[in-house]
């Protein structure tokens, strides 16, 4: 009988093996590559993504599992606050300036007033409910960030507005896979917060992982080596009063394994699925997480001179077919000596939510020649220089928080015995969520083994 199985091998699921890695453990991984929704591959001194890219800084789960496993991560340089929309782009500035400097009409402008003035007071609050408080555990302050504004949706909170209006909120509240309609006051908010607060480096998600977001997956997964399996479909997980048992199949051959503990780190209706006897209201409440689909394409390029995104890492883009550019090539910008550029650039386009639901039955190549289109009128010749271009989607992209997604937390963050949940739909902060609740399964695995060899 094993220590623990894991079930799940994107970043959730080998943040708990790599904290349980001296004991007896064993990955199940379902797809062909570990990692999950945090993808990316190398090409040179850059990196092309298509997942989870922003990371939490000092005093974090983060930091401590990067320290851990040998990875480095830095602050993200550049500007998160670029803005390109009808016609003008601008990488520069305070935001409260912005609807002054793009063409709008005056009465655009003037319905952007209240809105945005209640979103900066909001986001204030936001600020304060969101700290850690002294002696306080991470589950009490997720409830609190939960309890923040999760009565209305976003979309009630900032009322009816314009098209160019609405705009300028619609590519920063839908980064969540929900749209305005769909997603909590306080969850819009807390995304705005997240852009805002970039240069607060002890909070919310401000740096990156060197060489690419997948270094830190895959060189847990190489580290287990053989303890990690792909392709391995769990069918069931079974709890006993001694342990749990675990059927898979992989290579179209059934197995079964027994473990003391199991870390359940899918994604929640899959872990709703493959769990069949785990407390009720946990059951009820996974099956109730609500995620949004997103599409992402990666491009390289390989223009020889600077170029206006040089120092933008990301850029809203109102009214297009995705809602945020990210300059993915911008952190090899800022280490590069005084009047020295690399040729080329790593570009992602992101479409979640009602972004994303335009492609579906569209092939890649139209999603590509969709997103070209839109890059060229943003950056007039973008689409000569470029060298590569691939798409990745997900139906189940981002767990985002919906009204009264607070009263499920209770229910999904109570003891079940055998059996731990880990993921981003857990918590606010996403790949900190992951991590954090991932290393907080793997720490009462190894307290209960502690306890047990010893009474053994």
């Amino acid at each position: 009988m094993r220590d623990a199985i894991i079930v799940g091998g994107g970043l959730a699921g080998l943040t708990a093996a790599w904290y349980l890695r001296h004991r007896d453990v064993l990955v199940l991984e379902s797809e062909k590559r570990f990692g999950g929704r945090v993808q990316s591959e190398r090409r040179g001194s850059y990196w092309l993504n298509w997942g989870g890219h922003v990371y939490a800084g000092k005093n974090s789960a983060t930091d401590d599992l990067l320290k851990s496993v040998g990875i480095n991560s830095a602050p993200m340089p550049g500007t998160l606050k670029g803005l390109a929309l009808n016609g003008k782009v601008l990488l520069s500035g305070s935001v409260d300036t912005y609807p002054f400097r793009v063409p709008l009409s005056w009465s655009t402008r003037l319905a952007l007033v209240k809105p945005g003035l209640k979103i900066r007071m909001a986001v204030k609050k936001f600020g304060k409910a969101v700290e850690r408080r002294h002696g306080e555990d991470y589950w009490s302050q997720q409830q609190r960030v939960y309890n923040f504004m999760n009565d209305k949706s976003f979309r009630d909170f900032v009322g009816e507005l314009p098209e160019d209006a609405d705009a300028f909120f619609k590519p920063t509240v839908s980064r969540s896979s929900g749209d305005p309609e769909q997603i909590a006051a306080g969850a819009g908010v807390g995304y705005f917060n997240l852009v805002w607060s970039k240069d607060n480096v002890e909070g919310g998600l401000t740096r990156y992982i060197q060489g690419g977001a997948s270094n830190i997956t895959d060189t847990i997964a190489a580290s287990l080596k053989d303890r990690c399996l792909k392709e391995a479909v769990v069918q069931e997980v079974v709890q006993e009063d001694d342990s749990v048992t675990v059927r898979y199949t992989k290579d179209g051959v059934d197995h079964e394994e027994r473990a003391r503990y199991v870390v359940l780190a899918t994604q929640a209706p899959i872990s709703q699925k493959i769990a069949k006897n785990i407390d009720p209201g946990m059951s009820d409440a996974l099956g109730k997480i609500k995620y949004g689909p997103y599409v992402s394409a990666a491009f390289l390029t390989n223009e020889t001179g600077p170029q206006i995104w040089d120092n933008a890492y990301a850029i809203a883009t109102p009214k297009r077919s995705f809602n945020v550019a990210f300059n993915m090539s911008n952190m090899v910008r800022a280490s590069e000596a005084k009047g020295y550029r690399e040729k080329g650039s790593s570009f992602m386009t992101f479409s979640p939510a009602s972004f994303a639901r335009v492609f579906e039955g569209k092939d890649n190549d139209y999603v590509v020649d969709t997103y070209l289109k839109d890059l060229d009128d943003i950056f007039p010749g973008f689409s000569k220089n470029v060298v590569e271009a691939k798409v990745m989607r997900w139906k189940l992209g981002v767990p985002f928080c919906f009204p009264g997604r607070a009263k499920l937390q209770p229910k999904l963050t109570r003891p079940s015995g055998r059996i731990y949940l880990a993921g981003d739909y857990l918590g606010t902060f996403y790949t900190e969520t992951s991590i954090q609740t991932a290393t907080t399964a793997a720490q009462h695995i190894l307290s209960h083994l502690g306890t047990a060899d010893q009474q053994g």
